[in-house]
């Protein structure tokens, strides 16, 4: 029997045991999916600390409560370990590996290169590798392929290649793994077959492309095109600034057309892995092929500039109230990247916390999600939310609307707010309030 075949079957009987690379906000989840789907899943990660939680039936990732996890340790469904040799005996391999930009904002794919060697050594011989961590078209057939191939292998015949982007929002409870249509493309017809007999023993919706590239750059595609309308509302925030109008009576308003506009929102700058970090991929491949992607760049040039901006409006309602940024009391509300989440990747609220102590302000932060954060010279706990907190603060900035702040408390408690996410549209607000 031909490989594809042994391994076509080893997935429709469950028989096929799964390896996960990176144990992350997209490896857990997915590694979580395939051994509730009957499959016996090794995720490997370099962190000994993540390991050892997992292998106390604990979680690290919101999306992903222990209860999922203490069953399949415990029955041996979901074995993590930092031993890549584990994979020596899986049929299909997941690499859900990060993707940084380097300080250049050039891709930094160092951990994929790991990774694929990683394979390498422990053999691709049979087995179906899938890479789902974001990277610029390309990457799967020039730098995941070579490093596979071993004693004269061919791919589509004696492995199986592909890329399928990953599709995690964190957060989210309305799209999950199942439910949420997954982008498979293939080296070969027959890795296209393998791949996507895979993944639907866990997704509802497969949705084959031609290849591996164009899978990478539908990728691409989808998170640039939220950094530009991001991009365009942040510059119509500047506009409205300008000519004294609210952004966000504009863009509702907009919105209420139910066709040709989609609402985009401004916000005190871009956070997240994608958003911030994915068109600079395309953007860097563009640039070697001679070609300049100016609507990323522009795009990006404004989103960057949306932190600063925000502190520009701090000092500004400082100034009306007679007091400068150096030795003012700033309190941060929120400092994760998103509503409702632990996740501090990229988040505007790091940016603003780097330039206000630049200004000598005296910075402290509340974030029910966040206990505690370390950034460069910045370290420092939650405070907690109180009228007392809220008065002693010169100035209070929504950075991130979480649903669990006290939004009442803070109306009538802090003397200034600076509102980047209109969390308090609906309030009366006691003290001064400046919105984008």
């Amino acid at each position: 029997m031909e490989r594809k075949e042994q391994l076509l079957q080893k997935i429709e009987n469950r028989q096929a045991q799964i390896g996960i690379v990176g144990l992350g906000y997209v490896g857990l989840p997915l590694a979580i999916a395939f051994a509730q789907a009957g499959f016996s899943v090794k995720g490997v990660d370099v962190s000994q600390r993540k390991v050892n939680l997992l292998r106390d039936g604990q979680s690290y990732i919101d999306d992903v409560p222990a209860a999922e996890i203490v069953p399949l340790v415990a029955n041996g469904r979901f074995q993590p370990t930092t031993d890549y040799q584990q994979l020596a005996d899986t049929d299909a391999i997941s690499i859900c590996v990060p993707t940084p930009l380097r300080k250049t904002k050039d891709p930094d794919i160092s951990y994929i290169i790991d990774a694929a060697e990683n394979i390498s050594r422990v053999g691709a011989t049979g087995k179906l590798v899938v890479l789902e961590s974001t990277t610029y078209p390309g990457t799967t057939e020039e730098v995941i392929l070579p490093r596979l191939i071993h004693n004269g292998d061919r791919v589509g015949r004696d492995f199986f290649l592909a890329f399928s982007p990953e599709r995690i929002d964190p957060g989210r409870t309305d799209y999950t793994v199942y439910n949420t249509p997954k982008v498979i493309g293939g080296m070969t017809d027959a890795c296209q077959e393998t791949a996507v007999a895979l993944y639907s023993t866990i997704v509802a919706q497969p949705v084959p492309v031609s290849s591996t590239a164009a899978a990478e750059m539908v990728k691409l595609l989808e998170n640039t095109f939220r950094a530009v309308n991001i991009g365009l509302v942040n510059e119509v925030a500047l506009m409205c600034d300008r000519l004294g109008l609210n952004v966000w009576e504009v863009v509702e308003a907009a919105a209420t057309k139910p066709y040709g506009f989609m609402p985009f929102y401004p916000g005190p700058g871009l956070g997240g892995h994608c958003i911030p970090v994915d068109p600079h991929y395309l953007s860097w491949k563009l640039r070697t092929l001679n070609y300049t992607a100016r609507f990323i760049e522009l795009a990006a040039e404004v989103n960057s500039a949306m932190p600063a901006y925000t502190v520009g409006k701090i000092a500004a309602g400082l100034n009306e109230m007679r007091k400068a940024v150096n030795g003012s009391q700033i309190l941060l509300l929120g400092v994760a990247y998103k509503p409702n989440v632990a996740d501090v990747r990229e988040s505007p609220a790091l940016d603003i916390i780097h330039l206000l102590q630049a200004q000598g302000a005296e910075i402290c932060y509340h974030d029910p999600h966040v206990p505690s954060l370390t950034l460069d010279d910045f370290t420092a706990e939650s405070v907690s939310l109180t009228a007392v907190s809220l008065q002693q603060a010169d100035c209070v900035v929504i950075v991130t609307n979480h649903a669990a702040f006290d939004y009442q408390l803070i109306t009538q408690h802090a003397p200034l707010i600076v509102d980047t996410r209109n969390a308090l549209k609906n309030d009366r607000v006691n003290g001064r309030l400046l919105t984008l």
